[in-house]
């Protein structure tokens, strides 16, 4: 370890905040970044690799310090998401740590800003880095906001949260959920019931996102006073939805006339989110992503908002990341040889490789 840095704090109370319960705050640090952490009294030691690690942990320590005093209450997840914004987030290289520290502003006003508060939720939702803090400020900059990232980066959570503040905070009238109905692979026959019991299955992550932020009586009641709305995309047509927020989820499943449907029901007042995934698209191979074509024809207009997220925003578990990106690189190698000898009874699979973007790289454009 070449550098290294002393903090010192007086105030018993300021430095349990700091250091969180059992130093898990400081474990969470210390993760983020290349080095080691030791608290010994009152006095926080880290030792790193190199003069960027030490001031970046300085810079996190200075925006823990000021969170307390402001009357905060840190925890491990408010750190990460601290880390991942400061540019300290899954071991970033030296030098974009160093830029983050040098940069003159706090990470923790950059997360504030972004901060999702929900009234009568079980917490309040942080970004885990800059690409979701850019995700939260676009769905609150624009009328219309994209996002686009393979599974687990938190584009239906963090859309669903934003969304049920705004609602639950009267300042907008109700949330309208809508999904195009395409099964993954396999054809699920007739299903019973209403047209909203029909459309159910196809909504439930939605659902399982706002049971996540809010106690389901709450989500009951909301439905009861029709501060939600399940809309079956396929009869959005001639409606015109303001003052409302409006999400589409697993958007890369629309044709390109449902998204020019869907994009022109926007009312006053209204904003529209859409997410999705366009390594993951279930339509038969003759029928071009409404997506994909969104995001060409709508490059550049104003009041739309593009986010991108990528393998690194994984958040809802390590290994899918992994997978994610064995994936990628199997993709990427078509020819490869398999891991196991192919069956020769088997017939071929039939596996598609949707077209990305001009200019498109990886995952996601």
């Amino acid at each position: 370890m070449d550098e290294s840095i002393t903090i010192v704090l007086d105030n018993r109370d300021l430095l349990s905040g700091v250091c969180g319960a059992n130093d898990g705050n400081l474990r969470v640090l210390e993760g983020s970044l290349d080095g080691r952490i030791a608290v010994r009294g009152n006095e926080i030691r880290f030792e790193g690799a190199d003069g960027a690690g030490v001031r970046q942990f300085k810079l996190m320590i200075d925006s823990l310090i000021a969170a307390v005093k402001d009357g905060e209450i840190p925890t491990p997840e408010y750190v990460m998401a601290l880390a991942g914004i400061g540019g300290g987030g899954g071991r970033a290289p030296a030098d974009s740590r160093a830029d983050a520290a040098g940069a003159g502003g706090r990470p923790a006003d950059a997360l504030r800003d972004s901060l999702i508060h929900i009234p009568h939720g079980f917490r309040s939702v942080f970004p885990r880095g800059k690409n979701q803090a850019d995700y939260i400020r676009g769905m609150r900059g624009a009328a219309v906001c994209f996002c686009v990232g393979p599974a687990g980066t938190g584009k239906t959570y963090l859309a669903i949260a934003e969304a049920l503040g705004q609602v639950l905070a009267r300042k907008v009238r109700k949330l309208v959920l809508t999904r195009p109905v395409v099964e993954a692979g396999e054809s699920l026959g007739f299903l019973p019931g209403d047209l909203t019991q029909k459309i159910s299955p196809y909504l439930r992550p939605l659902y399982d996102a706002m049971e996540a932020l809010i106690p389901y009586e709450t989500i009951r009641r909301m439905e009861e006073d029709h501060l939600i709305e399940i809309a079956p995309l396929a009869y959005m047509r001639g409606r015109s939805l303001g003052n409302c927020v409006i999400i589409l989820d697993e958007a890369q499943n629309t044709t390109k006339e449902q998204m020019k449907m869907f994009l022109t029901r926007i009312g006053e007042g209204g904003r529209a989110v859409i997410t999705g995934d366009i390594t993951q698209i279930d339509l038969p191979r003759h029928v071009d992503s409404g997506l994909l074509h969104a995001l060409k024809v709508l490059e550049g207009v104003e009041g739309i908002h593009f986010s991108a997220l990528h393998t690194s925003d994984v958040v809802r578990h390590p290994i899918i990341r992994k997978i994610i990106q064995a994936y990628h690189r199997a993709e990427s190698s078509p020819h490869a040889a398999p891991p196991y000898p192919a069956r020769t009874d088997a017939a071929e699979p039939d596996v598609r490789n949707p077209a990305k973007p001009d200019g498109a790289s990886g995952d996601i454009p």
